[in-house]
């Protein structure tokens, strides 16, 4: 999710809800305590040089359990940061406390905001070594190729 796309989803919403994929929800009284931009520059397996940009949110669970954060005042403190920091309209990550620090993509599932589990990924297939996934094929469809077309239960094997 993007920058725009929460802001456009702010303000047809009563409530800020973050839940995580397995369906624990963050609690309520949650603050963010940040949004920023995060640039990270790299060089994958490969030798390729990368840049990666992203707006940071970073949820906090508070001992403030009166406190809830409505959209409006999400909605301006995103404003105040894309004011104060020029930020762009980027791919957002959620950083949330759990046993450490995770980061989380952003989704919307129509009823509140998901944090999406990250993958790690190698982005210098061609170089790393590491072989493709074999293609898996039923034996019966690789015979009947080889015999001309049988199919099974036609009769011809």
């Amino acid at each position: 999710m993007t920058l725009g796309q929460i802001k456009n989803l702010l303000p047809t919403l009563e409530n800020v809800e973050f839940a995580l994929e397995n369906g624990t929800f963050v609690p309520e009284h949650f603050h963010v305590t940040e949004i920023g931009i995060v640039t990270k520059k790299f060089i994958d397996c490969g030798g390729t040089m990368r840049e990666e940009e992203k707006v940071n949110f970073q949820l906090w669970d508070a001992n403030d359990f009166e406190h809830r954060l409505k959209p409006g005042k999400l909605l301006n403190i995103i404003k105040l940061s894309e004011e104060k920091l020029g930020i762009k309209d980027l791919e957002i990550e959620v950083e949330y406390q759990s046993d450490t620090i995770g980061k989380y993509d952003l989704d919307f599932n129509g009823k509140y905001f998901v944090l999406k589990n990250k993958m790690t990924a190698c982005l210098a297939n061609d170089a790393c070594g590491v072989p493709a996934e074999k293609q898996k094929v039923n034996l019966s469809e690789v015979k009947a190729v080889q015999q001309g077309g049988c199919a099974p239960n036609s009769g011809c094997c």
